[in-house]
């Protein structure tokens, strides 16, 4: 598999939606988050994205949003279990394990995604960390675990003029979870767990030592 190759692609879409303000429909609005979703061209799905103002230093947040082994993601996102880094592939790609409790009221069992992932600081400031499904010889399907496919997906830390205390985050998550699970149950679970992700996120941040 060539994964300089897919993670380029992966970044490249999730920069795509960044700039594509078509066809999004808002579905759940707080003070903390906006999400709002459209068909994905990837797979029988939706595309999510969620947008919202977190109150930190560009860096803190992405301290606690990058993926890496024994880092701050698992302690806080409540729908990361354990996240594995299987490989490193130059300075800013990984092949990335991660898996997930079971959700939604135990409707949802434990998943496990495996993904090349991409970390990209961009000339406006900003740094893109987008990933997309992949395999890996040294990572099959595991027993216990349903293996879901992350299409492009990612976040992007935005840095707000005039306010350094302050990032712009977009996260974008097009998932197929696998199983047979209902439809309904699957989009009624992404708006409220993107909701969550930037809820803990923003409490996260604030624990970082200044």
């Amino acid at each position: 598999m060539d994964y300089q190759r897919s993670a380029a692609w992966a970044c490249q879409q999730v920069q795509g939606y960044r700039r594509d303000p078509e066809g999004w429909r808002s579905c759940k609005r707080t003070n903390e988050v906006a999400v709002s979703w459209r068909p994905s061209t990837e797979f029988n799905g939706r595309l999510y994205k969620g947008e919202g103002i977190i109150p930190a230093k560009l860096e803190d947040v992405y301290k606690c949003i990058v993926p890496e082994a024994n880092g701050l993601r698992a302690k806080w996102d409540e729908n990361v279990k354990e996240l594995e880094v299987i490989e490193r592939i130059g300075d800013n790609i990984l092949i990335v394990r991660t898996t997930t409790p079971s959700a939604f009221m135990k409707i949802i069992s434990p998943r496990d995604f495996l993904d090349v992932v991409l970390i990209q600081r961009d000339d406006d400031g900003s740094i893109t960390i987008a990933a997309t499904n992949a395999e890996h010889p040294r990572c099959p399907p595991q027993p216990n675990f349903v293996r879901g496919l992350n299409y492009p997906c990612g976040c992007i830390c935005i840095p707000v003029p005039r306010e350094a205390h302050k990032t712009q985050l977009l996260s974008f998550f097009q998932s197929d979870l696998g199983g047979n699970l209902p439809q309904s149950v699957v989009e009624s679970f992404f708006p409220s767990s993107i909701q969550n992700f930037f809820n803990n996120l923003a409490k996260a941040v604030v624990k970082l030592p200044a």
